[in-house]
């Protein structure tokens, strides 16, 4: 398939191919980006229209009682209905702030998706109808203030839904610019893995509610833009504009069967409201390569049944934490530092990867077409009873067979006797990995002073040859596992890192891989964190008052 949007008529893959070559770091180069960041000229963080009505949402403060581990056991989280205080307390746990941060004069929000960088690049928008006191339309959802503004009022023929008097459609888009300003070309990664990480949180706050989540993967990537409105040049700058990322269905209710072509059908026209502000009123820089990955990876709205094959069968989750939901979901950060003598035990480190195991109707992995596309290689640092060592993790049943192929002849690839049998844990090969892990982690010392560190490698060439649009799929992929890692480490006292930067070659050197079969998309760390004292926190809404 040619590529008719781009010069010289090159093929979406050969662009995939292309940007993903030029933009990974390398001991001797990083990808290209700015000279030099201006801290002071940083971004505005939110994203805010002028002239709209606004919706100020109520907080779910402490009535939210439910387990987090009860969001792992199947239907035992009864469905509560859609309101405005569902919905309110849908989005404050999933795209909303969970604290404030102050060190001298420097103030920053904390949100409970995370991001690289901290920029955010990520926005959310609802497609509401027939909730309480809200009028049908299209909604932006303003974290800083908790607020959704009407960006579009909806002239629909008839009800949307016959069955219940709600429905909830939820669109993410990326502002590109947010993450070029500070990582240049490498922006378009880092806002993917965000995707995933927003959608996860989407997932996990669902659950909170006895709500399912389903992508809409057929949908035709410009039909959103339009439906969103994010194709009106005259509400966006140019260097500003939003792009259309991913549109999810939220069940709320257990027989909910409305479909996105119903709905679609039935809306009669859109009138749209507001502009957006201006983020940033200098743009020193200009990343064209991240519009024609942009370009390139659209999804053309092709009907796509779940493959069902090859997927494993796993035992229930079972965990230990009696901590609420919502306390973990608010509670994540990103650890700075670790202390390197602290020490993981087996049974923590084995329930943190049971959770990233793909089981239907768990979230947040049953968001995802089946089987599991990205595999961890870890780095064991400090893991009671576990030998130091490079270790492998393949979450479907043929990855082994890949993996063995594609890396070096002389891993051990051995079962780890005492590791539950469910978990396809293989030592790979003994060794002090810390050193390599820091340095492949572009020296960054918290990939080694860890309990361990990982590396995502992506089943790559295969996915996107025919389907382009894959790429982003296996980035949200690693950013939904990400996510996971996250939440799980919180639950057991220890913290998780996501690191974008690393020497994307020489990973793949260290495992002997020679091809573009399996790429490296994503790495992480999790240990015992060093909290920084210095660093004053506040509360994330005590600047509103309800």
């Amino acid at each position: 398939m040619r590529h008719k949007n781009l010069p010289g008529l090159a093929t979406a893959t050969d662009i995939i191919f292309s940007y993903h070559q030029d933009s990974k770091h390398h001991l001797n180069a990083y990808a290209k980006g700015p000279d030099t960041i201006d801290w002071s000229a940083q971004p505005v963080a939110f994203r805010h229209y002028s002239n709209t009505a606004v919706i100020d949402l109520p907080f779910i403060k402490d009535s939210l009682t439910v387990k987090y581990d009860d969001l792992f056991i199947l239907n035992r989280i009864k469905p509560q209905q859609l309101t405005i205080a569902t919905l309110a307390g849908f989005f404050e746990l999933s795209m909303g702030l969970s604290a404030w941060k102050q060190y001298g004069t420097d103030r920053w929000a904390q949100r409970c998706n995370p991001s690289s960088g901290n920029l955010h690049p990520t926005e959310a928008y609802a497609l509401l109808t027939d909730i309480e006191t809200i009028s049908d339309g299209i909604y932006h959802y303003c974290s800083d203030e908790h607020q959704l503004e009407q960006r579009g009022l909806l002239n629909k023929v008839t009800s949307i839904t016959s069955n219940t008097p709600g429905s909830l459609f939820v669109c993410l888009s990326s502002i590109h610019w947010r993450e070029a300003w500070k990582y240049g070309e490498r922006a378009f990664r880092y806002s993917q893995l965000d995707i995933g990480h927003a959608i996860a949180a989407l997932r996990y706050a669902a659950a909170c509610f006895g709500w399912s989540i389903e992508i809409q993967s057929h949908t035709n990537t410009d039909e959103l833009d339009t439906l969103f409105g994010f194709d009106r040049p005259d509400d966006f700058i140019e260097n500003e504009k939003e792009n259309a990322e991913v549109f999810l269905k939220i069940n709320t209710f257990d027989n909910d069967n409305t479909k996105i072509a119903e709905l679609t059908n039935k809306i009669k026209s859109i009138r749209y409201y507001g502009k957006a502000n201006i983020l940033d009123n200098k743009h020193f820089y200009d990343w064209p390569v991240i519009d024609s990955i942009e370009t390139a990876t659209r999804n053309p709205g092709i009907v796509e049944e779940k493959n069902t094959g090859n997927v494993s069968t796993y035992p229930d989750i079972k965990s230990s934490s009696s901590v609420e939901a919502a306390t973990i979901i608010r509670q994540r950060r990103s650890a700075q530092h670790f202390d390197n003598t602290s020490i993981m035990s087996q049974d923590v480190f084995y329930q943190l990867l049971d959770k990233i195991l793909t089981r239907k109707n768990i979230p947040p992995f049953d968001l995802l077409h089946v089987p599991a596309c990205i595999h961890p290689i870890l780095f064991i640092h400090r893991v009671d009873g576990l030998a130091k060592g490079l270790y492998a993790l393949p979450r479907n049943n043929s990855a082994v067979d890949l993996l063995k192929t594609e890396m070096r002849d002389n891993f051990l690839w051995q079962a780890i006797e005492s590791c539950p049998s469910h978990i396809p844990l293989y030592k790979l090969i003994l060794a002090n990995s810390q050193n390599a892990a820091r340095t492949l982690f572009c020296q960054q010392d918290i990939a080694a002073d860890s309990a361990f560190s990982m590396g995502m490698l992506a089943e790559f060439k295969n996915n996107i040859i025919d389907k382009p649009w894959q790429y982003r799929d296996l980035f949200w992929e690693a950013g939904i596992l990400g996510q996971s890692m996250y939440l799980e480490a919180e639950a057991h006292n220890f913290r998780a890192t996501g690191i974008g930067c690393f020497y994307d070659d020489n990973f793949h050197e260290l495992l002997g891989l020679k091809s573009d079969n399996l790429q490296s998309l994503y790495h992480f760390t999790v240990g015992t964190p060093i909290v920084d004292n210095r660093l004053v926190s506040l509360s994330p809404y005590a600047h509103i008052q309800r």
